[in-house]
C-alpha cells in the first residue's frame, strides 16, 4: 500500500510517502513560513522526487489535531482536495499518536504534550515496547501539574515529546520524574509518523472518503472562547 501522508498542525509542516512501512521519501520545513505557502509545493517536490504519479497513491493520511486551528485546515483542505478525484480513502490520525510513533522502537512511555496555551497542555500517554505505541489515555486538554501528577504512575523510562515537551520538562512538577527529552528529530510530529499510524488504522477498518475528514479540535478556538466570554460579560 502507498500511503501519502502530511502534517502541518504546528509550526513545522511535513509530508512523507511510504509503501508497505518503507519511508520512500519526506519533506520537512520549519522556517516559519505559513503552510499555504509550504505544504503543497513539499508534497508536489516529494512526488516528482519519488516519481510517483498521484493516482497510485492507495491512501491519504493527515494529522487533524489537535494543534494549531488554521494549520490543521490547511491540512484536511489539502488531502481532500487530492484525494477527491479518485475518491480515494483517507485516515485522519491524531497529533500526539503521530509523535508518539517517533519513539515506538523503545521501551517505555511516551508522554506527548503540545502547548495549549492557558497553563494547559493538549496531551495522550502511549506506552511503547519496542515495535508498537499503545495508547493509555485519549487525547485531551490538561494542566502540567495535573499532568505530572498523573505521570507518577507510569513505568519509566518517560519520554517527553511535542512542543510542549520544554514546558513540562522545565517545570517544578515535572523535575523528580527524571523525564527524558529525546533528539530534535524524534520531538516532534512528522509526516512519516502519520503514515506509521494510518497504515495502522486502515488494517482496522477506518479509512472514511475524502469527505469524512474532521478536524479535531479538543477545545474552542481563543476568539471564540473571548467572544463567549464578551457576551456573557454584556448580559449581566
Amino acid at each position: 500500500m502507498k500511503i501519502l501522508a502530511v502534517d502541518s498542525s504546528a509550526a513545522a509542516a511535513s509530508a512523507a510517502l511510504t509503501q508497505e512501512g518503507k519511508i520512500l521519501g519526506e519533506f520537512y520545513c520549519n522556517v516559519g513560513l505559513t503552510h499555504s505557502q509550504t505544504l503543497m509545493p513539499m508534497i508536489g517536490g516529494l512526488l516528482k522526487n519519488t516519481r510517483t504519479d498521484i493516482g497510485s497513491v492507495d491512501l491519504f493520511a493527515v494529522s487533524t489535531g489537535p494543534g494549531s486551528f488554521t494549520g490543521i485546515r490547511i491540512g484536511i483542505a489539502s488531502v481532500k482536495g487530492l484525494a477527491m478525484p479518485k475518491n480515494t480513502p483517507c485516515i485522519g490520525v491524531s497529533t500526539l499518536r503521530a509523535m508518539a510513533e517517533n519513539l515506538a522502537h523503545l521501551s517505555g512511555t511516551v508522554c506527548a504534550v503540545m502547548d495549549a496555551r492557558c497553563g494547559q497542555v493538549y496531551n495522550a500517554v502511549f506506552r511503547v515496547d519496542g515495535k508498537t505505541a499503545e495508547r493509555l489515555v485519549p487525547d485531551r486538554a490538561v494542566s502540567v501539574q495535573a499532568l505530572a501528577e498523573e505521570c507518577k504512575k507510569y513505568a519509566g523510562p518517560l519520554f517527553l515529546v511535542g512542543d510542549g515537551a520544554g514546558l513540562c520538562y522545565n517545570s517544578p512538577w515535572f523535575e523528580p520524574l527524571g523525564a527524558v527529552l529525546p533528539p530534535e528529530t524524534l520531538l516532534y510530529q512528522r509526516a512519516s509518523g502519520v503514515a506509521k499510524a494510518a497504515e495502522e488504522a486502515f488494517r482496522e477498518g477506518k479509512a472514511v472518503s475524502p469527505g469524512g475528514l474532521r478536524p479535531v479540535y479538543l477545545r474552542p478556538a481563543q476568539a471564540e472562547r473571548a467572544l463567549k466570554k464578551k457576551m456573557g460579560e454584556s448580559r449581566k
